[in-house]
């Protein structure tokens, strides 16, 4: 993690931290092609204790915006997706001011765990809070849609069943904590080569107007029905392009896992644990493994400014 900001420059009140969680994707389908150029899609979403931080501090008297990064694969420049929230968020709320943004980064890239979504979703709740704006989820929601399809899910986690390109967003409480095993094959894949290589794969499309089962139109939903709905419509052209995938989404069932995927458009996969006991002797089994990262954490309650 990257040093905090020293304590002689400006007062707390001045400062504040959010922790940007990791998701995961028990359920993904891919639908029809939208004519935006972007797909609508279908998931259930899940935020996990895998997380950035996302550090900031105003500068009264300056107009500019500086990032740092503890992590020389990303950016700090307009591209990256926290500099676009903060200039978002600072010019939708009319102040002059400049702003110092420390991002950490702890979530892997490329990963199909929507760290960037999660970063620029913090950055809004961040400066909600730092302006004083009193923004609603929805308004933040409205400004974080064009960064990321994935970015208005974070400002309505923990979990929730998430539609359109990912701006319709309805919550909904996936009954009891379970514990994640998280396992990166140290590569990354982009989410623009996924969908080609979806594309290529598909002899038609399922329509915007297909229906989900059931059970997901109630506030509440259940793991045991997760685990039998789970899919995610990446996995076959991923897994074809990348047979480690397949291997390791297989050992984690192979280990007791609940259900076992693709996150996202990958490369992570996971698994689910009713208990952390069983999770972490399933990460055991990828010890030694070269290049794979792998992570135990627990489903967790979404962004959350740190005190």
């Amino acid at each position: 993690m990257t040093k905090s900001f020293p304590a002689s420059d400006p007062t707390p009140q001045d400062i504040v931290t959010v922790a940007a969680p990791a998701k995961i994707n028990p359920i993904l389908r891919i639908l029809d092609r939208r004519p935006d150029g972007y797909h609508n899609l279908w998931s259930v979403m899940q935020t996990v204790g895998l997380e950035d931080e996302v550090q900031m501090r105003l500068l009264p008297g300056r107009h500019d915006i500086r990032l740092h990064c503890d992590t020389e694969q990303l950016a700090s420049d307009h591209t990256n997706l926290v500099y676009r929230a903060a200039s978002a968020a600072i010019g939708r709320s009319r102040r002059s001011t400049g702003l110092e943004i420390k991002l950490s980064k702890r979530i892997p890239m490329g990963a199909g765990l929507g760290g960037g979504s999660s970063d620029a979703a913090a950055t809004l709740i961040g400066l909600n809070r730092l302006l004083n704006m009193h923004w609603s989820r929805e308004e933040m929601a409205a400004m974080g849609e064009p960064l990321g399809s994935d970015v208005p899910f974070f400002l309505f986690g923990p979990s929730a069943v998430v539609s359109g390109r990912g701006e319709k967003v309805r919550p909904v409480n996936i009954e009891g904590p379970r514990w994640v095993v998280l396992v990166n094959p140290g590569f990354g894949i982009e989410t623009r080569w996924a969908y080609a290589q979806l594309a290529a794969s598909r002899s038609s499309v399922n329509p915007a107007s297909w229906h989900p089962p059931r059970p997901y139109d109630a506030e509440h939903v259940t793991w045991d029905q997760l685990a039998q709905d789970s899919e995610n419509d990446f996995e076959g052209p991923v897994y074809a392009k990348h047979g480690i995938l397949k291997e390791l989404t297989q050992a984690l069932r192979d280990q007791g896992a609940e259900m076992a995927l693709l996150s996202g458009s990958g490369a992570t996969v996971f698994g689910i644990f009713r208990h952390e006991v069983a999770a972490k002797l399933a990460r055991k089994h990828f010890d030694g493994l070269k290049k794979i990262q792998t992570f135990v954490v627990q489903t967790c309650s979404g962004p959350r400014i740190v005190p």
